[in-house]
């Protein structure tokens, strides 16, 4: 069974829960464009994600979703505010969701957690999960070591619920690539960042439009918490603080409010600039509709090729 036909949504894709960007308005601008949208939860407490919940619901009638960050602090509540307001489905990542799993399922949310391992998968799999998200190193944010092509086949090998690929997919070639892994559907990121819609500030969205085929670059490695950016000053800088093995006090320090700085100012050379390697590939902005649209007819142009 296809994404959208288990979601009930137009076309079988994901927006990524990217933390200060998928706002309520964006995950609503994203379902009614036909995509499922999610509410990313990072940075927010329970009042706020509330508000951001409200905020979609008052602005579409499509199935929308919220991605939950384990390493929330506020994460007990977030969990419990998802089942109060009614949220249909939930994705997860930066650890387990066992402990909410069962309040989730009997409230009728479908979970999809994040897995960057076939081995997660694996574990949690137990707990009653609908699928999985099986993200390569190829996307943007926080990322873990195995690409898509080798990650998605062999988390589909090894659970028995459907898998969505995500991390290197902005054009219908990758998502052909995707199905013919075995994954059931997409789920999209960067390439949504150069949406007419998408809230971040246009300065970010011109560094990823103008972003080449290797102006991406992974830091935070050695503190255990890779998350890859657009190459500028500040990562740079990352970089040279941990060749010179400073105390993570200090890369911390640089790193403090850095994504606030990139969505809500447009600040390119001390913002983080999250974006995944397919950012060379996005060219200008568009419309969400039309992103979606051109997603489908160049996955179905390629499936016909192959056919023939």
């Amino acid at each position: 069974m296809k994404l959208n036909e288990l979601l009930g949504i137009e076309f079988p894709i994901i927006q990524g829960g990217m933390a200060n960007i998928a706002t309520g308005a964006f995950a609503a601008a994203v379902s009614n464009a036909g995509a499922l949208g999610l509410v990313g939860s990072g940075g927010m407490d329970a009042q706020a994600l509330r508000a951001e919940i409200r905020a979609a619901r008052a602005m579409t009638e499509k199935p929308f979703g919220v991605n939950l960050m384990l390493m929330n602090p506020h994460i007990d509540e977030l969990a419990q505010v998802v089942v109060e307001e009614g949220v249909r489905v939930v994705t997860t990542g930066a650890g387990n969701p066992g402990k909410y799993i069962p309040a989730w399922k009997q409230a009728g949310i479908r979970v999809f957690p994040v897995v960057a391992a076939p081995i997660l998968a694996k574990r949690l799999e137990r707990y009653g999960v609908d699928g999985f998200i099986a993200e390569g190193t190829e996307s943007g944010g926080h990322v873990g070591e195995m690409t898509t092509m080798a990650l998605v086949p062999q988390v589909v090998d090894a659970v028995g619920v459907p898998v969505i690929a995500a991390g290197g997919i902005a054009d219908g070639r990758q998502m052909a690539a995707a199905f013919a892994l075995g994954a059931c559907g997409v789920q999209v990121g960067t390439c949504l960042l150069a949406s007419a819609e998408c809230p971040i500030h246009d300065n970010y969205k011109q560094a990823v439009v103008k972003a080449g085929p290797n102006d991406t670059v992974v830091t935070g490695r050695s503190g255990g918490a890779p998350v890859r950016v657009l190459k500028n000053k500040m990562a740079r800088e990352y970089l040279r603080m941990e060749k010179d093995n400073l105390p993570l006090a200090e890369l911390e320090k640089l790193t403090l409010g850095s994504l606030r700085r990139a969505v809500f100012d447009g600040d390119t050379d001390t913002g983080s600039l999250m974006a995944g390697q397919v950012a060379g590939m996005v060219r200008e902005v568009k419309p969400l509709r039309q992103i979606f649209e051109e997603l489908m007819a160049g996955c179905q142009s390629v499936w016909k090729e192959l056919c023939e």
